[in-house]
C-alpha cells in the first residue's frame, strides 16, 4: 500500500494508542509508550507485522501507546493506513 495522505487513528486514553501515518519515501516507525520497558519489543513486533500484512513499504508511522492490547494496536495501525491510502484494503488478508 502506498501512503499518500496524513492520517490518525485512536486516542490518548488509557489502554489505547494513537497512530499517526504520513507519506515518506522510506519506512520510518517510531514508538513511544508508557509501558516501553515491559512491552516495547512486543509493541514494535505487532506494528511491524501489521504493516507487513498491509504491504506498507514506505511512510512515517508514529505510535503513541498508553498500554493498548495487541488487538487494539493492530486495529489502530490498520485504520490509520486505510485512511492514508487511496487503495481499498483486502480485509480478508488481515
Amino acid at each position: 500500500m502506498h501512503i499518500v495522505h496524513d492520517s490518525l487513528a485512536g486516542t490518548l486514553e488509557s489502554s489505547d494508542a494513537v497512530v499517526r501515518v504520513s507519506p515518506l519515501p522510506t519506512l520510518e516507525v517510531t514508538v513511544v509508550s508508557t509501558v516501553e520497558a515491559q512491552f516495547g519489543v512486543q509493541i514494535r513486533a505487532v506494528v511491524a507485522e501489521t504493516l507487513d500484512a498491509l504491504a506498507v513499504e514506505s511512510g512515517r508511522v508514529v505510535v503513541e501507546d498508553k498500554g493498548a492490547l495487541d488487538c487494539t494496536l493492530r486495529a489502530r495501525v490498520q485504520a490509520a493506513v486505510a485512511r492514508a491510502c487511496d487503495e481499498s484494503l483486502d480485509w480478508s488478508a488481515l
